[in-house]
Protein backbone atom coordinates (compact mmCIF):
# COMPACT_ATOMS: atom_id res chain seq x y z
CA UNK A 1 0.00 0.00 0.00
CA UNK A 2 1.27 3.46 -0.87
CA UNK A 3 0.50 6.76 0.82
CA UNK A 4 1.11 10.14 -0.74
CA UNK A 5 2.78 12.91 1.23
CA UNK A 6 2.31 16.49 0.12
CA UNK A 7 5.35 18.54 1.06
CA UNK A 8 5.70 22.08 -0.29
CA UNK A 9 3.24 21.18 -3.04
CA UNK A 10 5.26 18.10 -4.01
CA UNK A 11 3.47 14.78 -3.97
CA UNK A 12 5.76 12.11 -2.59
CA UNK A 13 4.81 8.47 -2.52
CA UNK A 14 6.03 6.46 0.41
CA UNK A 15 5.22 2.82 0.92
CA UNK A 16 3.09 2.50 4.06
CA UNK A 17 4.91 0.80 6.94
CA UNK A 18 8.19 0.91 4.99
CA UNK A 19 11.09 1.96 7.18
CA UNK A 20 13.36 4.84 6.28
CA UNK A 21 17.08 4.17 6.50
CA UNK A 22 20.09 6.38 6.97
CA UNK A 23 23.77 6.29 7.82
CA UNK A 24 26.90 8.21 8.61
CA UNK A 25 29.54 8.84 5.94
CA UNK A 26 31.78 5.91 6.98
CA UNK A 27 28.92 3.42 7.45
CA UNK A 28 29.68 2.52 11.09
CA UNK A 29 26.35 4.03 12.17
CA UNK A 30 23.20 3.00 10.40
CA UNK A 31 19.70 3.80 11.50
CA UNK A 32 16.07 3.08 10.80
CA UNK A 33 13.12 5.40 11.22
CA UNK A 34 9.99 3.27 11.49
CA UNK A 35 7.51 6.07 10.62
CA UNK A 36 7.62 9.01 8.27
CA UNK A 37 8.92 12.24 9.81
CA UNK A 38 6.47 14.58 11.48
CA UNK A 39 7.93 17.67 9.83
CA UNK A 40 11.05 18.75 7.95
CA UNK A 41 12.54 22.21 8.24
CA UNK A 42 15.61 24.18 7.22
CA UNK A 43 17.20 26.19 10.01
CA UNK A 44 19.23 29.30 9.19
CA UNK A 45 20.13 30.23 12.79
CA UNK A 46 23.68 31.26 13.57
CA UNK A 47 24.29 28.15 15.72
CA UNK A 48 23.25 25.72 12.97
CA UNK A 49 25.42 27.58 10.48
CA UNK A 50 28.48 27.29 12.70
CA UNK A 51 27.87 23.64 13.68
CA UNK A 52 27.45 22.57 10.04
CA UNK A 53 29.85 25.00 8.39
CA UNK A 54 27.06 25.73 5.93
CA UNK A 55 24.32 28.27 5.27
CA UNK A 56 21.61 26.16 6.90
CA UNK A 57 20.76 22.67 8.07
CA UNK A 58 17.78 20.49 7.18
CA UNK A 59 16.26 18.52 10.06
CA UNK A 60 13.37 16.08 10.19
CA UNK A 61 11.43 15.70 13.41
CA UNK A 62 10.57 12.09 14.34
CA UNK A 63 8.96 10.47 17.36
CA UNK A 64 11.68 9.26 19.72
CA UNK A 65 10.39 5.69 19.70
CA UNK A 66 10.70 5.47 15.89
CA UNK A 67 14.47 5.93 15.63
CA UNK A 68 16.60 2.79 15.91
CA UNK A 69 20.36 3.33 15.90
CA UNK A 70 22.87 0.59 14.98
CA UNK A 71 26.52 1.37 15.66
CA UNK A 72 28.43 3.46 18.13
CA UNK A 73 27.41 7.08 18.68
CA UNK A 74 28.65 9.62 21.16
CA UNK A 75 27.03 12.85 22.22
CA UNK A 76 27.73 16.30 23.50
CA UNK A 77 25.48 18.81 25.20
CA UNK A 78 24.96 22.10 23.41
CA UNK A 79 22.88 25.19 24.02
CA UNK A 80 20.34 25.92 21.29
CA UNK A 81 19.70 29.43 20.01
CA UNK A 82 16.63 29.56 22.25
CA UNK A 83 18.81 29.03 25.30
CA UNK A 84 17.45 25.52 25.88
CA UNK A 85 19.84 22.60 25.99
CA UNK A 86 20.12 19.88 23.41
CA UNK A 87 22.22 16.77 23.01
CA UNK A 88 23.84 16.17 19.61
CA UNK A 89 24.64 12.55 18.63
CA UNK A 90 27.34 11.67 16.13
CA UNK A 91 29.34 8.72 14.81
CA UNK A 92 32.38 7.98 16.99
CA UNK A 93 34.50 7.08 13.94
CA UNK A 94 33.77 9.75 11.31
CA UNK A 95 31.96 12.40 13.37
CA UNK A 96 28.85 12.59 11.17
CA UNK A 97 26.14 14.38 13.14
CA UNK A 98 23.14 12.01 13.02
CA UNK A 99 20.45 13.46 15.31
CA UNK A 100 19.68 15.86 18.14
CA UNK A 101 17.57 15.51 21.26
CA UNK A 102 16.25 18.97 22.16
CA UNK A 103 15.15 19.33 25.80
CA UNK A 104 12.21 21.43 24.62
CA UNK A 105 10.98 18.81 22.10
CA UNK A 106 9.43 16.23 24.43
CA UNK A 107 9.08 12.83 22.75
CA UNK A 108 10.77 13.96 19.55
CA UNK A 109 14.22 13.68 18.04
CA UNK A 110 15.57 15.72 15.15
CA UNK A 111 17.33 13.64 12.47
CA UNK A 112 19.73 15.34 10.10
CA UNK A 113 17.69 14.88 6.96
CA UNK A 114 20.65 14.57 4.61
CA UNK A 115 21.80 11.45 6.50
CA UNK A 116 18.65 9.68 5.24
CA UNK A 117 19.28 7.41 2.25
CA UNK A 118 16.34 9.02 0.44
CA UNK A 119 16.67 12.57 1.78
CA UNK A 120 15.44 14.04 -1.50
CA UNK A 121 11.96 12.82 -0.52
CA UNK A 122 11.90 15.19 2.47
CA UNK A 123 12.40 18.77 1.31
CA UNK A 124 11.93 21.48 3.93
CA UNK A 125 8.31 22.29 4.68
CA UNK A 126 9.44 25.54 6.33
CA UNK A 127 12.55 27.67 6.72
CA UNK A 128 13.16 29.02 10.22
CA UNK A 129 15.34 31.80 11.63
CA UNK A 130 15.46 33.44 8.23
CA UNK A 131 16.43 36.67 10.02
CA UNK A 132 19.91 35.07 10.11
CA UNK A 133 19.97 33.65 6.58
CA UNK A 134 22.85 34.53 4.31
CA UNK A 135 21.91 37.63 2.27
CA UNK A 136 22.90 36.00 -1.03
CA UNK A 137 20.53 33.08 -0.44
CA UNK A 138 17.21 33.67 -2.22
CA UNK A 139 14.26 31.57 -1.12
CA UNK A 140 11.46 30.90 -3.60
CA UNK A 141 8.13 32.64 -3.11
CA UNK A 142 6.31 29.37 -2.41
CA UNK A 143 8.61 28.50 0.52
CA UNK A 144 7.13 29.01 3.97
CA UNK A 145 9.54 31.23 5.92
CA UNK A 146 9.67 32.37 9.53
CA UNK A 147 11.98 35.05 10.92
CA UNK A 148 12.32 32.98 14.09
CA UNK A 149 10.46 29.82 15.10
CA UNK A 150 6.90 28.93 14.16
CA UNK A 151 3.98 27.52 16.12
CA UNK A 152 3.76 23.80 15.18
CA UNK A 153 0.01 23.84 15.87
CA UNK A 154 -0.38 26.31 13.01
CA UNK A 155 2.33 24.98 10.69
CA UNK A 156 2.55 21.20 10.92
CA UNK A 157 0.22 18.98 8.88
CA UNK A 158 -2.86 17.86 10.82
CA UNK A 159 -1.80 14.21 10.50
CA UNK A 160 1.55 14.95 12.18
CA UNK A 161 -0.10 16.88 15.01
CA UNK A 162 -2.45 13.96 15.57
CA UNK A 163 0.38 11.39 15.68
CA UNK A 164 2.43 13.54 18.05
CA UNK A 165 -0.60 14.20 20.30
CA UNK A 166 -1.42 10.49 20.48
CA UNK A 167 2.21 9.69 21.29
CA UNK A 168 2.27 12.22 24.15
CA UNK A 169 -1.04 10.96 25.51
CA UNK A 170 0.12 7.34 25.50
CA UNK A 171 3.62 7.99 26.85
CA UNK A 172 3.03 10.36 29.76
Amino acid sequence: MWITLTINRLNIKMEKNKNLTGRCICGQVKYIVTEKPLFTQACHCKDCKVITGSSYVINSSVLDNTLIIEGEVSSTELKAGSGATCRAYFCTKCGTYIYTDYASAVGRLTVRTKTLDNSENFPPQAHIFTKDKDPWLNLMDDVICFEKMYDPKKTWPEESLKRYGEYLKNNN
